[in-house]
């Protein structure tokens, strides 16, 4: 509706602001979400909404409120939405439920224009790294989550497990896809069925159910590959020193470098006494107790030694073996070599036979990039902190995590001086800036209606129809200071 008073004179720097079209403030969080083109994104992975609130605007809400040091969706609605947006929390919990939103795409769509703009295509080093983190949970209405063994506490707790791929440069380290793991033990279940069985949640549950988590690996790497996230290596600790991985980086063309226990898998050894068939802590006592040599330029002693592993499936008849290099490393001591304990070495192997001992370390040292990842992710980023029960919402909180993470690592990489940590803080503290001055403004709007009062005849209109209007243009210059007008994401998007 029209009001029908003449146009108000606020002062020249509050008047220039609230009413030139093309001003908004600058921050980081909105310049990354230019530079990185995510309504193009966001549309091209086909997230859409019919009505009400546009879907670029309720994903930019979705990953906003974490940067804020909010604890939740509903703290981030009472105590800030309303600084950034028109809309309210129900917009943000209803995306987030949705069965048909495939966020997957949308993160390694964004994982994809981080590796191009930045260049990681001519790193020196590129590896795949699978992890899998455990967030502890609770709660009879809690869909998906199971009991899963934690290495840190050494016992069993529950919660949900997530397997994360990501891709590790020198330079960086991409968060590319993740998945749920509902293991079979104290399991709990849907509350109720998928409304469309084929739907991308109820793809995603049957995944999370059904599918192992090298099964699920395999997937992710298949998946990452085809998008073009090419990678020399495959990096992974102990629990994925399988044949079903070895298997998968063979047919993947990938150099697998990753951590094997010293469980039963038997290697075979080609020695002066003939062909021995030995597991790790056979080959041990055998071939590597006395041997060790210092690597150089690296405080470690290793062993190397030439071994052949039969990675056939258990279905099929014929063996299939594959020759690789085993490393054993152990840190410098001062006892002698022969009466170090059986337990303080490790073992690594690798698919490259011929790979140098330094090499291999030098490569597999990039999987503590997913360690700083899941720090990061749990710490700061929202890691499933969205406080909702369903499955979709937490499918959908694992991946816009990833998304946040993602545009901290484009900004470190464009501003090469800055830590993560640093970029973070920064985001945080010009959000924290425009969230503090839509407070200041309701000190301003109280003494602006008081004096509104003692000149109520001048005006010739009422004190409410006045507030009204400088409402509506203070809270149009806080939307565009977020770029989150209509006008503003149609032309980026075309």
């Amino acid at each position: 509706m029209k009001n029908d008073i003449d146009p108000i004179n606020l002062p020249p720097l509050i008047g220039d602001l609230v009413t030139d079209s093309k001003i908004w403030i600058d921050n980081l969080f909105a310049d990354t979400w230019k530079q990185l083109k995510m309504n193009s994104l966001i549309q091209k992975a086909g997230l859409s909404k019919r009505s009400g609130i546009g879907i670029e605007e309720s994903v930019y809400l979705l990953l906003l409120w974490s940067w804020l040091n909010m604890s939740s969706i509903a703290m981030f609605s009472r105590k800030a939405l309303g600084c950034f947006t028109l809309a309210r929390k129900d917009v943000m919990y209803d995306l987030l439920k949705r069965e048909d939103s495939n966020w997957r795409t949308l993160n390694l769509a964004t994982a994809k224009k981080v590796y191009q703009q930045q260049g990681l295509a001519d790193s020196k080093i590129k590896a795949l790294v699978l992890d899998d983190s455990i967030k502890q949970r609770r709660g009879r209405k809690m869909e998906g989550i199971s009991s899963h063994f934690d290495h840190v506490s050494g016992g069993y707790v529950m919660g949900q497990q997530v397997l994360t791929l990501g891709l590790a440069t020198e330079e960086a380290f991409l968060p590319l896809d993740s998945q749920i793991f509902i293991s079979q033990s104290q399991s709990t279940e849907l509350k109720r069925p998928y409304q469309d069985e084929r739907s991308v949640v109820s793809q995603r549950y049957r995944e999370a159910t059904t599918q192992s988590k090298p099964e699920m690996a395999d997937k992710m790497i298949k998946r990452a590959i085809r998008k073009g996230l090419n990678a020399d290596y495959l990096v992974a600790d102990a629990w994925f020193g399988t044949k079903a991985m070895l298997r998968t980086a063979y047919d993947q063309s990938l150099c697998a470098i990753v951590r094997m226990k010293k469980g039963k898998l038997k290697y075979r050894l080609e020695s002066s006494e003939g062909q021995q068939s030995l597991t790790a802590l056979e080959l041990y006592s055998v071939a590597v107790k006395r041997e060790w040599k210092k690597v150089h330029g690296l405080p470690w002693k290793s062993v190397s030694l030439e071994v052949e592993v039969d990675i056939a499936r258990s279905e099929e008849k014929e063996p299939r073996w594959e020759r690789v290099k085993l490393l054993f490393v152990r840190g410098l001591k001062e006892m002698d070599d022969t009466h170090a304990s059986k337990k303080d070495w490790a073992l690594f192997l690798s698919t490259d036979a011929t790979m140098s001992t330094k090499r291999m370390l030098e490569v597999y040292a990039l999987r503590w990039g997913i360690e700083v990842y899941f720090k990061e992710a749990k710490q700061h980023l929202g890691f499933l902190k969205e406080q909702t029960f369903s499955f979709a919402s937490h499918t959908a909180s694992i991946h816009l995590c990833a998304i946040r993470y993602l545009m901290l690592v484009h900004n470190k990489l464009k501003y090469q001086e800055h830590a993560i940590g640093e970029i973070r803080s920064n985001i945080q503290e010009q959000l924290d800036g425009i969230h503090f001055a839509v407070k200041l403004w309701q000190i301003f709007r109280a003494v602006i209606t008081d004096a509104l009062k003692d000149v109520k005849s001048l005006l010739g209109c009422s004190v409410t129809t006045v507030m009204q209007v400088i409402d509506d243009k203070v809270q149009a210059f806080f939307v565009r200071s977020l770029q989150l007008d209509t006008f503003t994401m149609r032309l980026e998007y075309e």
